[in-house]
C-alpha cells in the first residue's frame, strides 16, 4: 500500500536521546554540596530546588537553551543563599560549581530504546526526516555526531539557541514544508508542541515521566485536541502511517 510521504521534524534532547537524567544526576551533587555549606542554617534539599529551578526557567526564558545557562543558575542559587544567611560568596565555591554544571555535557550519548528501529522504518516508508533542536551548536553537533544521526537527517539538521514559535515559523518558511504533511515530534510542550500547533503543523507529543518544568505548560483545550500524545518512540510510526492512510483515501 502506497503511504503519501510525510515531513517528520524530531527533536533530539530527551526525544530521541537521553538529557534530562544527565542534569538531575548533576542537580542531585549539587544538592550535596549546598546541604553541606547550609544544612547548618536549617534549610532542607526542597528550598535549593525550588529556587534554583525558578532562577533557571528564568534564565532560559530570558536568553534561550545556552550551555552556560545550567551553571549559571547552580552559583546564582548558591549566591541567593549566601546572601539570606550574610554570608560572602566564595569565588572558589563557585568555580566548583561552575565546573560541576558543565561537566552535564560531557556525558555520554544515551540513545532511547526504539530510536533506531523507529528512524530507520520510516526512512524505509519514504518520509522526509529532520532534526530540530535547542542548544548550543557544538554540543548538539557533538551529539548527533555520536549517535551517527546524520545516516538519517544528512543535512536537514537545524541548531537553535532559542527554540519557539518564531524559530519553527523561519525553518517553516525558508525550507519546503507543505504544513499539512508537516510533523513536529517532541517531548516539551513549550518548544515543541506550542510551536507547532500553533504553525498549523502535525504535532506528536512524547510524553516523559520525568520532564523539566521549563518544559511543561497548560495547552489551551482546543490545541490539546489537535495533538497526539505517545509515550515511546516506537509509537510514532503507526501514528504517521494511520494518517498518511486517511488523507490518501481522503
Amino acid at each position: 500500500m502506497t503511504i503519501l510521504k510525510q515531513q517528520i521534524i524530531f527533536d533530539l534532547d530527551d526525544t530521541l536521546v537521553h538529557c534530562n537524567k544527565y542534569f538531575d544526576l548533576i542537580l542531585g551533587q549539587y544538592f550535596e554540596l549546598m546541604s553541606d555549606w547550609f544544612g547548618g542554617d536549617g534549610i532542607v534539599t526542597g528550598d535549593i530546588r525550588t529556587k534554583q529551578v525558578e532562577i533557571d526557567v528564568e534564565t532560559v526564558n530570558t536568553s534561550g537553551l545556552a550551555s552556560e545557562n545550567f551553571p549559571k543558575s547552580l552559583i546564582a542559587t548558591y549566591r541567593y543563599f549566601a546572601a539570606r544567611f550574610n554570608r560572602p560568596s566564595d569565588p572558589e565555591k563557585e568555580r566548583q560549581l561552575m565546573k560541576l554544571g558543565l561537566s552535564v555535557y560531557d556525558q555520554e550519548i544515551e540513545a532511547y530504546p526504539g530510536m533506531v528501529e523507529t528512524l530507520d522504518t520510516l526512512k524505509q516508508e519514504g518520509h522526509d526526516l529532520y532534526l530540530y533542536t535547542g542548544g548550543d551548536d557544538t554540543i548538539q553537533q557533538r551529539k548527533i555526531e555520536q549517535m551517527k544521526l546524520d545516516i538519517y537527517f544528512d543535512d536537514r539538521i537545524f541548531i537553535r539557541q532559542h527554540k519557539n514559535v518564531e524559530s519553527l515559523e523561519d525553518i517553516l518558511r525558508t525550507h519546503r514544508f507543505e504544513r499539512p504533511r508537516t510533523w513536529m515530534i517532541g517531548n516539551s510542550l513549550r518548544t515543541d508542541v506550542l510551536p507547532a500547533v500553533t504553525a498549523g503543523i502535525n504535532s506528536i507529543y512524547l510524553k516523559q515521566q520525568n520532564e523539566w518544568l521549563y518544559n511543561l505548560i497548560e495547552l489551551q483545550r482546543e490545541m490539546q485536541q489537535s495533538v497526539t500524545t505517545i509515550t515511546g518512540i516506537t509509537e510514532v510510526p503507526p501514528v504517521i502511517r494511520r494518517h498518511a492512510q486517511q488523507i490518501s483515501h481522503g
